[in-house]
């Protein structure tokens, strides 16, 4: 079980980075759009996405899910980041406690899952929805982001496309 906390605990802590990036990249009136208007908006996803790391790996190492400041504006989420961050430290090499179910709620429903469950299926995909939606928003509302600043690997030239098969001019950096 204590493989779960410390495989996760990098895979957060790089994607927490994206996070960061994606909203210093986005004014503040791109932040505050939504895909529609009952959803959350593109500041919302980023700071769920947020809580999602400390909502996956305290239950299983046993400790409760701290509070975290509310995610206001893009000074905020990134102090909420820095917090969580610190939580993440406190979690290395941290063997999980929490080996039988972990009931949970979700929405509406309540579940008992066991901890791999809990977190490969539960947990991480949550925290990468919700980082998703953030990213999809601030697409869809003209954010000058691309593939790359989502998972810092992939490059293309400015201006390409798959889709209009515009093959762009400059490439731009991996992250």
């Amino acid at each position: 079980m204590s493989d779960l906390i410390q495989h996760y605990v990098p895979v957060f802590r790089y994607y927490l980075d994206r996070i960061d990036d994606l909203a210093g990249k986005a004014t503040a009136d791109q932040l505050a759009e939504r895909l529609t208007p009952d959803s959350f908006s593109a500041l919302e996803n980023f700071g769920i996405a947020q809580g999602y790391v400390l909502r996956s790996l305290c239950p299983l190492a046993g400790q409760p899910v701290p509070d975290l400041p509310d995610a206001a504006d893009p000074k905020t989420l990134v102090g909420r980041g820095q917090e969580v961050r610190a939580h993440l430290d406190r979690l290395e090499g941290v063997s999980a406690q929490n080996t039988g179910k972990i009931n949970h709620v979700a929405g509406k429903a309540t579940l008992d899952q066991d901890p791999y469950d809990y977190i490969a299926l539960y947990g991480a995909p949550n925290f990468f929805f919700h980082m998703n939606m953030g990213y999809a928003i601030l697409r869809s509302v003209g954010g000058a982001i691309g593939k790359g600043d989502f998972d810092g690997f992939h490059s293309y030239p400015s201006g390409f496309s798959f889709v209009t098969g515009d093959q762009g001019q400059t490439p731009e950096p991996a992250q």
